[in-house]
Parts: C-alpha cells; structure tokens; sequence
C-alpha cells in the first residue's frame, strides 16, 4: 500500500461509525505495521487533518473545517443555486426549507439549505449527513434521471437492501423510477422525517443529473392540497432548471466573487 493510499484510508476510517481512533486500532483495521499507521498518523496531524486526544487515541482536526469554509465559498453550485432557492421560498411559502443535495458514492448527501422565515419543523438534511439513496424525494429524482449503466450499477450493489424493500428485479427498481422522471419531480411523503413533505427536481450540468433542488414542507395531513402541491412542484421544477441553465453557461471551477 503506497503512503497516499495510507492516507486516505486512515480518514476514511472515521466515516465508519467510529469518531476516535487509536494507532494501534488504525494499524488493525488496515493491516499494517504500528509503525507505520504512526508515521502516517504523525504526518495527519502535523497537517491538521488529525488531533490527539485523551487516551492515546485521534479525531479529525481543524484542518477539515478550514477546507468546509473554503468549499461554501468557492463551490459554484452552491453559489448558483441560493438565489435560486431563496426565491423559491418567497414564491412558495416561507413555512419551508429548500435543500440542495449531491449524490456522494451510494447516498444522498446536503451540501446547502435555505431556511424559511416562518416556523417549520427541521428538515432532517443536516449538511454533510449522508442518507439513503433510495428514500427521499432528494434522492429518487437523482436516481431517475441517471444513465441507464450507472443505475443498474447502483442497483446491482444494493441489491439485497432493494428486495428487503420490496422491490425484486432491475426491471422492476427501473420501473419505478419513470412517473418520476416522466414529471421531471419526484415527490414523498413522511419518508426521512414524520410530519414532512419533500418535492424535488433534477438539477444537470451538460445533461447529466449533477444534484437535486428540494422544498421540504410540514404538513399536518396524509392528503395535503393537490393544487397547492402541483404549484409548488412547478416552482420546484422552475427553480432547479434555472440553477441547471446558470451552470451550463457558468465556468469550471469559478468561484464566487
């Protein structure tokens, strides 16, 4: 294992559920040398990436909410899309949230979100949680408007979790997806969080599906309005094909000025 690949895996060990981590337990979980995992642990928090605590044990250091504030301000999808989702909120109701997620390995991550003025129940998209990539309205308009071969890729390794859900072919799981990608919305009801209702739409960069605009309301009814709804969707749909024409034209790597 090279010293880059040493790296990476030791800050991938904390996105399994563990937030401290001993030397003796990195060296473990990667099969190397004491001395090696610390000299690679040395160099992380030499850098900032890492930080002892109590207990001979490491978390994750300053470094990384250095690089997040960096990222909020250089990140032009998320430059782009808060016009566009502050809008939004003033065109729709302010009793909202409007989320911004991308797609990250096999979930649905926040990465942005607008708060409405008025009070609301929290929408459960914290940024940088990451959540299911088949629950959520945030999530299966991304599903459906991926390529064909990316999707049954995804399907093919969650598998097993898709037939616990009750869905049992390929075919089937594709199938599924096409109202949604038919009405360009996808919207769910009570699916991450009780007493909530999600509708969003495909936010795409030269075509392909890049991350997903949301408005997630409270709602006190399993039957909420259908033309207030079908207002809303709209909005939503207008909303994300503004943020998906801005990075058409926008360039690689901008950063907000």
């Amino acid at each position: 294992m090279s010293r880059q690949s040493h790296i990476l895996s030791i800050l991938q060990l904390f996105d399994t559920g563990m937030s401290v981590w001993t030397v003796e337990e990195i060296a473990k979980a990667l099969g190397v040398s004491v001395r090696t995992a610390y000299r690679t642990v040395r160099e992380l928090t030499q850098g900032g990436f890492l930080d002892p605590v109590s207990g001979a044990g490491y978390v994750l250091g300053p470094a990384f909410i250095r690089f997040d504030r960096v990222l909020r301000q250089s990140d032009p999808l998320i430059h782009i899309a808060t016009p566009a989702m502050e809008r939004l909120l003033d065109e729709t109701s302010q009793e909202a949230a409007v989320i911004l997620c991308r797609r990250f390995k096999d979930c649905v991550m926040s990465v942005h979100m607008v708060e409405g003025r008025e009070p609301h129940l929290p929408a459960s998209y914290e940024r940088g949680a990451a959540m299911p990539l088949f629950l959520g309205a945030p999530a299966k308009v991304i599903l459906a408007f991926l390529p064909d071969r990316v999707l049954r890729g995804l399907y093919l390794r969650n598998d097993a979790e898709l037939r616990r859900s009750g869905i049992d072919s390929w075919l089937s799981f594709k199938e599924q997806l096409k109202p949604v990608r038919k009405a360009g919305y996808a919207m769910t009801q009570a699916e991450i969080g009780e007493g909530r209702l999600g509708i969003a739409a495909p936010i795409t960069r030269d075509g392909l599906v890049v991350a997903s605009l949301s408005l997630v309301l409270s709602v006190r009814s399993n039957r909420p309005d259908a033309d207030r709804i079908a207002h809303f969707a709209e909005g939503v749909r207008r909303a994300a094909s503004a943020v998906s024409a801005a990075l058409d034209v926008s360039e690689p790597g901008a950063a907000p000025r």
